[in-house]
């Protein structure tokens, strides 16, 4: 069996009493970083071999780790923070998974982009997640098929590139459509605005950001 645990995406204490039970129960853990993932175990007395898995070496390893679910190991995967699967690593393992006949399991858990959509104010009975937008190539075509979405839009961002994305949604979007930044979701200084993206280009543009950043973009009328 494999088991996809979502982790807390800051708050540790937004962790289920069962993905502890999972992690203590398997043969081993997958995760991005075992510095960070040693943290997360530490701090729930969870002694339990940790394997490093993540997109630079995901390609490789996917098809022996099928054999070892398939020859009886029990194995988790976590990310550094949210749900494994969600703009982090899981996918090919899940793919590789269900096409050799194993078992996955998922376990509901914490997700940024949840909280941000449903504090942001903005319609939230239709949306679309987009993750991380491009950084070069096929940026310009993914904000031309968005330009006429009329769903609420989903996105993830670094706080290096936020008032360079919140620009960009400005002009393909306009500068009165409402939108919502919400960053250091779950921390003590977690911070949730909803303005126009005019209002929050100026409000980002004059404070140091830091912290993993969702932005939640009104679709069109």
């Amino acid at each position: 069996m494999l088991y996809l645990v979502p982790t807390p995406i800051g708050n540790l204490k937004d962790f289920t009493f069962r993905a502890v039970e999972t992690l203590q129960s398997v043969d081993f853990i997958l995760c991005e970083d075992t510095r960070t993932s040693s943290k997360l175990l530490q701090h729930y007395q969870i002694q339990k071999p940790l394997t490093p898995f993540h997109q630079h070496n995901e390609h490789k390893i996917v098809e022996h780790l099928v054999q070892q679910l398939m020859a009886g190991k029990q194995i988790a995967l976590i990310t550094d923070a949210g749900t494994p699967g969600i703009s982090d690593p899981a996918f090919l393992l899940v793919r590789a998974c269900k096409a050799a006949g194993v078992p996955v399991t998922s376990l509901p858990g914490a997700t940024a982009f949840v909280p941000a959509l449903v504090n942001s104010g903005l319609p939230t009975n239709r949306f679309i997640f987009e993750g991380f937008i491009p950084l070069k190539k096929g940026r310009k075509t993914l904000m031309d098929h968005l330009a006429n979405e009329e769903r609420t839009m989903i996105f993830y961002e670094s706080p290096m590139r936020l008032v360079k994305t919140l620009e960009l949604f400005k002009s393909t979007f306009g500068p009165e459509r409402k939108a919502a930044v919400s960053r250091e979701l779950t921390k003590m200084f977690e911070e949730n605005i909803t303005d126009t993206l005019e209002n929050l280009i100026l409000h980002f543009t004059t404070k140091q950001v830091k912290g993993e950043i969702v932005i939640v973009v009104a679709g069109k009328d």
